[in-house]
């Protein structure tokens, strides 16, 4: 492919990519640092008239957006690091069984995520944050140790992990869930504890692996990191984005109206 025909693309993709994550992740902070404070102050006859006309607004573009960052995303991993290898420290060594191991686990983790968060999760959700944080960091680990991914290669498919998490529980999880919520409010019967709870916990789980996957896809500017232990680098730079959305939870609590 030409040059320049090839920067227009990646572009395009980026700009793309951009305007759907900031639609999405957008909509992402204002359901859980404001609408889950405004929601709880309305009343039952209100919750049936806002709840129908307000959420499947905001979900089209929610999911929309989630459904866009993620294949924009995945073409400009292709197009940027897998075209030309620039994913690995030495491009020469290809694909691997490693590389391919590391790749596969980045677009099929969810599985491993979602069957954690029903089992672990649902007994000890501390155990289940742990668990996560070190298969994370095993894996990050594995990526730059093992597999021999580059700097820029391992942040980038930490960033595809996450974002195939989010993207995956948008339309796997949260969406279902709340369809079933909105159809019983606007009916004027409970919604079931269950989609209440799945929603809610997808949602927050979003919202913290969000911050540190918008670290992940500014690697070009933090090669500063790069660097013999630079994993570890990027899981300190993962805890320390978890401190912040508590921190911002925290903060969320407390805004009131007037």
């Amino acid at each position: 492919m030409d040059p320049n025909t090839t920067d227009i693309i990646q572009s395009v993709f980026r700009w793309t990519h951009i305007v759907a994550g900031i639609t999405w992740i957008g909509l992402l902070y204002f359901f859980n640092f404001v609408n889950s404070g405004f929601a709880p102050t309305l009343d039952a006859e209100s919750k049936k008239k806002v709840v129908p006309e307000l959420m499947p607004r905001a979900l089209y573009w929610f999911r929309w957006g989630a459904a866009w960052t993620w294949i924009t995303g995945v073409l400009l991993v292709a197009l940027v690091f897998y075209h030309g290898k620039l994913f690995l420290e030495d491009p020469t060594t290809g694909w691997t069984p490693q590389v391919i191991a590391i790749v596969a686990f980045t677009f099929l983790g969810f599985i491993v995520y979602d069957v954690l968060i029903k089992t672990l999760g649902k007994a000890n959700y501390k155990a289940f944050v742990v668990v996560g944080f070190l298969i994370i960091g095993g894996f990050v680990y594995l990526a730059q140790k093992w597999a021999g991914f580059s700097y820029r290669g391992f942040e980038i498919h930490v960033g595809g992990l996450f974002g195939t998490i989010m993207a995956a529980n948008v339309w796997m999880r949260i969406w279902p869930a709340q369809r079933r919520i909105i159809t019983a409010v606007k009916a004027g019967t409970a919604p079931d504890p269950v989609d209440v709870a799945t929603a809610g916990l997808r949602s927050r789980n979003n919202t913290y692996l969000s911050v540190p996957l918008v670290w992940t896809m500014i690697n070009v500017h933090t090669t500063w990191a790069n660097r013999d232990h630079s994993w570890a680098i990027l899981m300190g730079v993962i805890a320390v984005g978890w401190l912040v959305v508590y921190l911002l939870y925290k903060k969320a609590g407390k805004v009131k109206g007037f």
